[in-house]
């Protein structure tokens, strides 16, 4: 086992993961809106509400990710186990599920792109601004991976 990852190691989280996720997100959103008008006749409107509650989501996981690195880092204090893996799987999720938020929105807005339907305009400014908010919660997530990050040194490894 010279060149092998220690068993129970974990890597963060793939860019790879995160931009397919992206992916997906932005084929589902743009989806969205046509299927939402076949069955219900109408495609979904995008409030103030969502829009600010993602900004909400990437504050605190930027907030708790700043007092991590603190506290690790810079304090060099250890974290309980439990605090350290829930912060450390709060991040690895939050980060794939922003990933496919913003994907989402960024889908629906592009979706909208010349029409002249009603609300269109409206549709595209909220998600567009929803989906940079999805964006920052998948760095901010990622910042709190890298966060619960402590350094080996152990000379003997």
């Amino acid at each position: 086992m010279t060149d092998e990852q220690p068993v129970g190691s974990l890597s963060p989280t793939p860019l790879g993961a995160l931009f397919g996720t992206f992916a997906l997100g932005l084929v589902l959103g743009w989806g969205l809106h046509r299927v939402a008008e076949e069955l219900w006749g109408a495609a979904p409107l995008v409030s103030w509400t969502q829009v600010l509650a993602i900004f909400l989501a990437a504050g605190v996981l930027g907030g708790t990710a700043w007092v991590t690195w603190r506290h690790v880092h810079v304090h060099r204090r250890w974290l309980e186990p439990h605090r350290a893996v829930n912060r450390l799987v709060l991040a690895k999720a939050s980060a794939l599920v922003g990933a496919l938020v913003s994907g989402g929105y960024a889908g629906y807005a592009l979706s909208w792109l010349g029409l002249q339907a009603e609300l269109a305009e409206q549709r595209v400014v909220r998600s567009l601004l929803a989906a940079l908010a999805g964006l920052l919660v998948a760095l901010a997530a990622v910042a709190l991976e890298r966060a619960c990050r402590v350094r080996n040194d152990d000379p003997t490894n």
